[in-house]
């Protein structure tokens, strides 16, 4: 038989709520606590604790070796997996009063070799993805301008979003800007890596514009989001 280990961590105002099966749909679902939920790669879990609403993911893997191993990943450390990177990351993104949601806790299981994973963070409330307010309607100028600034905020601290794109870009119901899942985030040194970050960006544009000609963006859009982020990084 393998051996297992476990690892959790939480931040410390949420010490109180130590409990290993909290990173399990199952717990939720017998305390009636899922309050939502999103497909992606796996089920994302919306759920309810005393007076919050957080989001509950577990790690799996993408592409052709997802499909093979899923969500099983090389242990060779605790601080080299995924979730402890994910949830520093996010806590010092909150020093730094940047936008993005706070971190509750993560849990690592080790078996053998390999590991999985999962995080616990906070649910921005009433906010919606960039991906689901354009198929409902347009955005304004000013709107697209502050989502510019918004991302230039994070690339002058240096912090490089591994998957920035239309669907983790929120917009709460006060047309705040937000940026979620930092899975494989990292603080990055110099400046080299911010134009293939919004590139990256971009060709997420054009690929929900393929799949859905009727979404509200053009390329105007992308010209006042480009050039106001162009401007904040002065």
């Amino acid at each position: 038989m393998k051996q297992q280990s476990q690892w959790l961590l939480y931040s410390t105002q949420f010490t109180h709520l130590l409990n290993p099966d909290m990173f399990d749909s199952d717990y939720w679902q017998q305390r009636n606590g899922i309050v939502g939920s999103a497909q992606g790669r796996g089920t994302t879990y919306f759920v309810a604790c005393e007076h919050e609403q957080w989001v509950l993911r577990h790690y799996y893997r993408g592409g052709l070796i997802g499909k093979l191993i899923n969500d099983s990943y090389v242990f060779t450390g605790v601080a080299n997996t995924r979730a402890i990177k994910e949830h520093l990351l996010l806590t010092q993104l909150q020093q730094w009063q940047l936008p993005a949601p706070r971190p509750i806790a993560c849990r690592i299981k080790r078996k053998g070799l390999c590991y999985s994973a999962d995080i616990i963070s906070e649910r921005i409330n009433n906010a919606e993805d960039l991906y689901t307010r354009l198929l409902r309607e347009p955005v304004s100028a000013a709107l697209w301008q502050q989502i510019g600034k918004t991302i230039a905020a994070f690339h002058k601290r240096g912090v490089y979003h591994h998957d920035l794109n239309i669907h983790n870009i929120l917009l709460d119901d006060n047309d705040k800007v937000w940026l979620i899942d930092f899975d494989q985030g990292a603080i990055k040194e110099g400046t080299h890596w911010q134009q293939d970050n919004m590139a990256r960006l971009l060709r997420s544009f054009h690929k929900e514009k393929t799949k859905h000609p009727a979404i509200h963006w053009q390329d105007a859009n992308w010209q006042l989001l480009e050039q106001s982020y162009q401007q904040a990084l002065k």
